[in-house]
């Protein structure tokens, strides 16, 4: 089990350089991610876009003068031809520079040539916080605004393999909600209910699910004692599943700029990892966001 992001180097240096296939590789920011991730010993390199742009960053980002370029200069066109690399590619990843991203995933999801699996596309969010003993992820706030029962069931059967992968044998799983009582009128308790119950029937393999469950039980064992709640999962979640995109968005900004976390991400159900950093990640958030693709794919490779 990966417990830190420098556990997590070490993981993806072990398994040797895998391809990133950078679609829009005029992008000086993400080059220099794409150079860390080199230096590190993670990734090897295909950047797809203008090579007329493309060339004289190079030097300026210290990339060599040799890596792989597939000229295109239409930018939605190079995330079709970066998804096609990334196919062909048994442990590749694909990773957005200087493309729009409604264009991006458009390529993604193209019918026939595209990554699509059947699943919902859906954001992984790994947090390293100070003091703590292992990894967390939460799900899913940075793709689905406010996913069904179903679509919660799809984020939870991309997911978990990716903890699998990473290591994490039986999953500790919060289907985070406001409190502990099942309410219609507040459908995240009835869904987290629900998915209870899928897990207990074996719909999600050897992972414990709790829920509704508040992120204070969660977190803490004495508050599961105090509120005389019963959990096998209480200060030991793996993965937080939150109800909706604000919450989600809102707890993953609060660990970073709050509580100092370092973080990561990665978009999951396709058929190979996704990394659409952002411009406002760190350079270390870039590059762990790399790692942790990298470690998706070649654990799930080996599966």
């Amino acid at each position: 089990m990966i417990r830190s992001f420098a556990e997590l180097l070490v993981c993806a240096k072990q398994n040797g350089p895998i391809q990133v296939v950078l679609a829009g590789a005029q992008d000086e920011e993400a080059l220099r991610a794409i150079k860390a991730a080199y230096d590190a010993g993670l990734a090897e390199a295909t950047l797809v876009g203008d090579s007329e742009l493309i060339k004289p960053l190079l030097p300026t980002v210290g990339l060599p003068a040799d890596t792989r370029i597939v000229h295109e200069t239409d930018v939605a066109q190079a995330a079709v031809k970066a998804v096609g690399i990334v196919k062909e590619t048994p442990a590749g990843i694909l990773m957005k520079g200087l493309v729009n991203s409604s264009d991006f995933l458009r390529a993604v999801l193209l019918p026939g040539c595209g990554l699509r699996t059947g699943r919902l596309l859906c954001h992984l969010a790994a947090f390293e916080l100070p003091g703590d003993k292992k990894l967390v992820f939460h799900t899913d706030g940075g793709m689905n605004i406010a996913p069904t029962l179903e679509e919660k069931k799809d984020i939870l059967h991309s997911a978990l393999p990716a903890l699998e992968a990473l290591g994490v044998e039986e999953p500790k799983v919060a289907i985070l909600t406001a409190n502990e009582v099942v309410s219609p009128k507040m459908p995240a308790t009835v869904d987290a209910q629900t998915l209870v119950e899928m897990s207990r029937q074996g719909e999600f393999g050897t992972a414990i699910l709790e829920g509704p469950i508040s992120m204070d039980v969660a977190l803490s064992r004495e508050a599961a004692v105090h509120k005389g709640i019963s959990s096998r999962i209480s200060g030991e979640v793996d993965l937080f599943m939150v109800p909706g995109i604000e919450a989600g968005n809102l707890l993953g900004k609060a660990l970073i700029y709050c509580a100092h976390a370092k973080s990561a991400g990665v978009i999951l159900g396709a058929t190979h990892p996704v990394v659409m950093v952002s411009r406002a990640d760190s350079a270390s958030a870039k590059l762990n966001s790399i790692a942790l693709a990298c470690c998706i794919a070649s654990g799930q490779r080996k599966r």
